[in-house]
């Protein structure tokens, strides 16, 4: 599959490059290392996101050219990473007639299979991974922009070598992208010990709302649209939230309730390892990974927690 990817790109002339809604770092950090990639080989390259650029990947080569809709013309490929559903690239792609051929790049477990090719390993640490192999196969060094884009995709993807993912690939990758010249604390400070005030103010406001079930194993916090008029604030900042009902003590699952529009959110699930969230989320229409999964539920903020917690309940 890899030798065929690098056919294509030897092929072709105009690529685009597009990923998930709600772009997290190895979103960002792929889509970015391809773009770098691609235009290092000379190649024309455009990078689409339906949502934009999370303040803190701001700084990673590229993400200042990242536009938020696709220019009418043609392209040769499209490379959609790290999506899981095609879907999720957006409506914009969905109904954009002018590609000759999709390519879908991803470690999602149950991953669809939509592209021309697909390349697709549930046992990759990150996407960011995914591009690095190809980048080898092909003989080809990693230079320093996009050692920076990749390092970043799998220092989050892993939650900085914390998760189960984090596998002797991603610490090699790793490595060698600190071999390139990646300053390890420079990319810490961006994402960790920069964040606004307002962030940390939003964070106030959903902690405020944390359950912890009777037996001590699913936790669970909100955000809604009005914490976000108090605070001054959007979507973006609340990268990582989940995290902490999941660090508490006794924990399994944590849940992340998060109001998209006025009767709808968005459903992140964290496991610690012994429930599989990736099916769970699968029965509300979403899916993910065996331990990081999500899905898109309507109703009042007290229906959608009441169905989620017991779907929970039946399966912990």
């Amino acid at each position: 599959m890899i030798e065929q990817i690098i056919a294509e790109i030897a092929a072709g002339s105009n690529f685009l490059v597009t990923t998930h809604e709600s772009p997290d770092g190895d979103a960002v950090g792929s889509s970015l290392a391809l773009a770098n990639y691609l235009r290092r080989l000379g190649k024309d390259v455009t990078v689409h996101y339906c949502d934009p650029v999370p303040d803190i990947y701001r700084f990673l080569p590229l993400a200042d050219t990242v536009l938020s809709s696709i220019p009418d013309r043609d392209f040769d490929v499209c490379f959609v990473l790290d999506v899981g559903e095609f879907r999720r690239a957006g409506k914009e792609l969905a109904g954009f007639k002018r590609i000759s051929k999709f390519i879908n790049i991803d470690h999602h477990l149950n991953c669809e299979e939509f592209g021309a090719l697909n390349l697709i390993d549930s046992q990759a640490c990150a996407t960011g991974a995914l591009i690095y192999r190809i980048m080898k196969a092909a003989g080809h060094e990693v230079d320093y922009d996009t050692a920076l884009c990749i390092y970043t995709a799998i220092i989050t993807d892993t939650g900085s070598f914390r998760y189960s993912n984090s596998n002797p690939e991603a610490f090699a990758i790793s490595g060698e992208m600190i071999a390139r010249g990646v300053n390890a604390w420079f990319i810490a400070e961006q994402l960790y010990e920069s964040q606004p005030r307002q962030r940390l103010e939003l964070l106030a406001l959903s902690l405020a709302t944390l359950e912890v079930s009777p037996r001590g194993d699913l936790a669970a916090i909100a955000v809604t649209l009005d914490m976000y008029e108090k605070t001054g604030t959007n979507a973006e900042l609340t990268d990582g939230f989940v995290n902490y009902p999941r660090s508490i003590r006794g924990v399994e699952v944590a849940v992340f309730f998060r109001e998209i529009n006025p009767g709808f959110y968005k459903v992140g699930f964290r496991s610690k390892g012994k429930v599989d969230v990736s099916s769970l989320a699968a029965n509300f229409g979403g899916g993910g990974h065996h331990n990081a999964a999500g899905c898109n539920m309507a109703g009042t903020l007290d229906e959608v927690k009441q169905t989620v917690f017991a779907r929970l309940q039946h399966v912990m």
